[in-house]
């Protein structure tokens, strides 16, 4: 249940971002004012000096910094920003606070153990902060049957072998697997000693026995805190590119429809003026990423959350190098779709139908990250642009893809970017400076 609860929460925030952005962008539509704000862009030596907040060349630069400032200073950039810190915020405290609640832990016993062991079984609990119980099990077969309807959770047969449903990796840190090394070593030692019939100095000597053999009705897969670091930078990745596709779409729209688009061309060209504002929705976006990274950090470090400890610098690396590649395929989508509007409500119509590759992704990743076990169909989602960024960082953060598979889906994704931003620079020139109605795809096929 703590698992889910973080993803319900993203879901629900993603939705109501774009309820808000379709009705600020509708209500409250920025207005053109000269020399204010940035939203207008002089030329150099229009009369007014360039204003130049970031490090770009030429006129993609400004129109990148008008980007940047009007959205970093933006409604709607807070409001999201602070959606964006909540939900790191509850999937980290959440699990923490879960975490922290007494637990029950149910072993079953079937065939011989003598009391002693399994006094001994009962005390390893508390060291691990749960409260054990033992089950007696009639048989090692109804002992395997509870294991898999969940009624206990590990079982120890015949005093020879302890069993779990899956196994507990050695990175594993979940009360379940923390007491299953605890059991198997307790009760090796303990039946060691019972059948050698040592006396209590020879059975001193002996104490460090091997703990039993673990044995899995499942095979082995990424521990608990792989899976829980894998989803929430999937969360990330599904929060930025929803908000800032639909911020890239409802610009375009509104210089259009204010016919600031007509002013702006005027002094630059098509594929200059839509690069500078991808580039500067973008780099708004990588703020805001950077502000949940550095809280995310801090409240790991504050709540002792063991939700990030599989957090590696290859699943950072992956993360942010597939939002950065994400964003570039879709934002030129986005761009594209929003010249052939005309209207708001045009808007909202393409919003869901352009939403559903990201959708149907992020679904799939997710049921891969909480299960641990990528399914074929993640494998092959990981190839293709659209689904590339959800299913590619989840197989780096399961252990499940090499690097030459990481570098093929990179590279894919980067040739089928630089044609799409060719298609869409071609759809924006058509579309952009026509009004009064949509612009209709089988228009744009005979342009």
């Amino acid at each position: 249940m703590s698992s889910i609860l973080p993803i319900v929460i993203a879901v629900a925030a993603v939705f109501f971002v774009i309820y808000r952005l379709r009705r600020q962008s509708g209500a409250q539509g920025p207005r053109p004012r000269a020399g204010r704000g940035g939203l207008l862009v002089a030329p150099p030596g229009a009369g007014q000096p360039a204003l130049r907040l970031l490090p770009l060349p030429g006129d993609t630069g400004l129109v990148a910094a008008r980007e940047f400032r009007v959205r970093a200073r933006g409604r709607v950039f807070r409001i999201g920003t602070l959606l964006v810190l909540v939900i790191v915020s509850a999937a980290i405290v959440v699990p923490a606070l879960l975490g922290h609640k007494p637990t029950i832990q149910r072993v079953g016993v079937a065939g011989p153990l003598s009391a002693p062991v399994r006094a001994a079984v009962i005390a390893d609990g508390p060291g691990i902060g749960v409260t054990v119980t033992l089950v007696p099990e009639p048989s090692g077969q109804a002992a395997t049957a509870d294991l898999r309807a969940g009624h206990i959770d590990l079982a120890v047969l015949d005093g020879s072998r302890v069993v779990t449903d899956k196994p507990a990796a050695a990175s594993d840190t979940s009360p379940t697997a923390q007491l299953t090394r605890s059991v198997a070593r307790t009760v090796g030692t303990g039946e060691a000693l019972q059948a050698a019939n040592l006396t209590a100095a020879q059975a001193a000597v002996i104490t460090g026995a091997r703990p039993l053999p673990l044995a899995s009705l499942q095979p082995g897969g990424p521990g608990t805190t792989q899976r829980n670091t894998s989803y929430v930078g999937l969360l990330l990745l599904f929060f930025m590119l929803t908000q800032y596709n639909a911020w890239t779409l409802t610009g375009v729209l509104e210089e259009k429809s204010s016919r600031i688009a007509e002013v702006l061309l005027a002094a630059l060209p098509p594929a200059r003026l839509l690069a500078g504002k991808v580039i500067g929705i973008g780099l708004t976006a990588f703020l805001q990423a950077g502000l949940a990274v550095a809280v995310a950090v801090g409240e790991v470090r504050a709540t002792h959350s063991d939700v990030l400890n599989g957090l590696t610098p290859l699943t950072v690396a992956a993360t942010l190098t597939w939002l950065v590649l994400g964003y570039a395929f879709y934002a030129w989508v986005y761009a594209a779709a929003g010249s052939t509007a005309d209207r708001q409500e045009q808007a909202q119509s393409l919003l869901i139908p352009l939403g559903l590759p990201v959708i149907f992704g992020f679904f799939v990743a997710a049921t891969a990250a909480l299960s641990g076990n990528p399914s074929a169909l993640v494998h092959v989602l990981a190839y293709l642009p659209p689904t590339a960024p959800f299913a590619m960082p989840v197989l780096v953060s399961l252990g499940a893809a090499s690097w030459w598979q990481f570098a093929l889906s990179a590279a894919i994704s980067v040739a089928c970017t630089f044609g799409v931003a060719r298609a869409a620079i071609a759809v924006y020139r058509a579309s952009i400076l026509r009004t009064g109605s949509r612009v209709s795809l089988r228009e744009l096929m005979a342009r």
